[in-house]
């Protein structure tokens, strides 16, 4: 959707999208992450959530059971989103703004993920 020079959300997020439950353990979204290569996984909830790899350091780092210790316990929950039609620069704005890394891309429903790897490598080939 690169319209006028200009790269949107949709021509650099992730997709498909990671999802997991918020009942899954903290410890199956470490290693979903790990094998997906990823650092974040949205959270099927409503409101919309995430579960990244920063929540999960933290409840190590806090010697919390990351074996019983669920999803829904340290995800963050109300997470902004994205359009997938938004500039790159937009997020990067709202990135910096909201003081965040990941943003799931929303249309009608979940299309995918945009972290600021994506936005940095993004800026790096383009700049």
């Amino acid at each position: 959707m690169t319209t006028n020079n200009k790269t949107t959300v949709a021509d650099v997020m992730s997709a498909p999208l990671e999802t997991i439950s918020r009942d899954a353990t903290v410890q199956a979204a470490a290693k979903q992450m790990r094998e997906k290569g990823i650092s974040a996984l949205v959270v099927t909830t409503n409101p919309r959530s995430i579960i990244s790899s920063t929540d999960v350091l933290d409840a190590v780092a806090d010697g919390a059971d990351v074996t019983t210790l669920q999803v829904a316990d340290v995800m963050t929950s109300d997470v902004e989103t994205a359009s997938p039609d938004l500039y790159m620069e937009e997020v990067a704005a709202m990135m910096t703004t909201y003081g965040i890394k990941h943003l799931p891309v929303v249309d009608d429903d979940y299309v995918g993920m945009i972290s600021s790897t994506d936005v940095t490598a993004h800026m790096s080939q383009s700049g």
